[in-house]
């Protein structure tokens, strides 16, 4: 819409609200715009006949949009970083429009996935330069479930607050991705005997703007690297990758921080130390290596790289502040476990006295999140909590609180929602 009124103000006027741009610069909307205005504003205009020209409701210019990502509460423009509340959660495979977006620099402006191409060096025998088609011709094509999740979800629940975007629940997904393995592509090129980490670069630039700022470049361990779940992914839910997913070509390391799926991806190279590219080092994606109070001064040699993600659950059904007319509700939700599987999701009413087992599905595919439900009955009419608790496969369980870090970082305290029945 803004782009529409900087380059023809009254083209952008006849095509959004068929308004007609009169001499003396009011704008007449006709009945169908005028309805359409409303609807966006959530109201009717009464004065709608001394709207200027080429005017855009202040309700609209304040509501942020991703194209393509419907219902997604934008935390940040600059970078860009966007969440879905919970209840849009709700699918087994998360939609695109419903994915989170998570973005450290500027997206680049041009995605031509036929121009693309990938450089693969460092450590290897043979470098390789590749476009995508290559990677479709030479490499085995997979198609994966896949959970993503910021490092930071859950950040908005720290106390004191940690800096960084206030995520809640919502950076989190688990789309299907298409590509080729990693391990495969680096096998063509020889992975020399030294190497220890790979390093990563996209397309994107800094957030300022300026061409000195060097965009974010993360890396993992070349075991990781090697995991055959570790994608070069060209396609998401069968689709090109949305854009803001870091279209055409990104990196998907599952279980492991969003950050180090490099998005828009240009480069891997290889080297016989940790990747010590921008947000690897200092405190970015580390946490402290030992237990520390809440705001405690630390120095940057207490913090150690974050590697897998700890247990965790969400629930999607019901949304908190539902009101249930009956005492019987069916609770649905999602659990996952970094590099581990969940072995069980328990549900408690009760703040936590008792808990209900909850009918849990294995992982579509190893990484993918397990859908869980659970019927649940209500003693009678009130206010009450429902909590959802995970265990993995190791015995690890949710906490009902986090140890505080600095930078707010794996927050997977339990799910709470609240329900009143009446």
């Amino acid at each position: 819409m803004f782009e529409l009124y900087r380059e023809d103000p009254d083209k952008a006027d006849r095509l959004l609200f068929g308004r007609v741009t009169h001499p003396d610069r009011r704008g007449f909307l006709k009945s169908a715009g005028l309805g359409a205005m409303a609807a966006l504003v959530g109201g009717a205009i009464p004065f709608h006949r001394t709207m200027p020209a080429h005017f855009i409701p202040v309700a609209l210019a304040d509501m942020p949009v991703i194209q393509g990502k419907d219902g997604l509460v934008v935390l940040n423009e600059r970078p860009l970083n966007a969440e879905a509340p919970a209840p849009l959660l709700d699918d087994a495979i998360t939609p695109t429009e419903r994915h989170f977006v998570r973005n450290n620099g500027i997206p680049p402006a041009s995605v031509d996935a036929a121009a693309w191409t990938l450089t693969v060096d460092g450590l290897v025998a043979t470098p390789l330069k590749l476009g995508i088609n290559d990677l479709k011709r030479r490499f085995d094509v997979v198609t994966r479930a896949l959970t993503l999740e910021c490092a930071g979800n859950g950040r908005a629940f720290f106390d004191p607050p940690a800096t960084g975007a206030q995520w809640t629940y919502g950076a989190v997904a688990c789309s299907e991705w298409t590509g080729v393995r990693l391990a495969d592509v680096l096998k063509a090129a020889g992975v020399r005997s030294d190497v220890v980490y790979t390093a990563h670069e996209g397309a994107d630039t800094h957030p300022s703007g300026a061409a000195s700022g060097l965009p974010i470049s993360r890396g993992v361990p070349i075991a990781k690297a090697m995991d055959p779940s570790s994608l070069v992914a060209f396609a998401q839910n069968g689709r090109p990758i949305h854009p803001m997913n870091g279209a055409p070509l990104r990196l998907v390391f599952p279980g492991w921080p969003g950050s180090c799926s490099q998005k828009w991806l240009t480069r891997v190279w290889l080297r016989d130390r940790v990747h010590d590219g921008a947000k690897m080092a200092g405190r970015s994606y580390r946490v402290p290596g030992r237990p520390v109070a809440p705001g405690e001064q630390l120095d940057e040699t207490d913090f150690v790289i974050i590697e897998a993600m700890p247990v965790k659950s969400l629930i999607t059904r019901p949304a908190t502040g539902h009101r249930a007319a009956t005492r019987a509700l069916q609770a649905r939700g999602h659990a996952w476990a970094g590099e581990r599987t969940v072995d069980t999701v328990l549900l408690s009413i009760d703040f936590g006295a008792t808990w209900i087992p909850a009918t849990l599905d294995d992982p579509a595919n190893p990484h993918a999140w397990q859908n869980w439900r659970a019927a649940i009955e209500f003693p009678g009419p009130g206010y009450y909590e429902i909590w959802a608790r995970a265990t993995d496969s190791e015995g690890v369980s949710q906490p009902h609180a986090v140890a505080w870090n600095p930078k707010g970082y794996l927050n997977n305290a339990m799910h709470r929602v609240a329900v009143t029945v009446a």
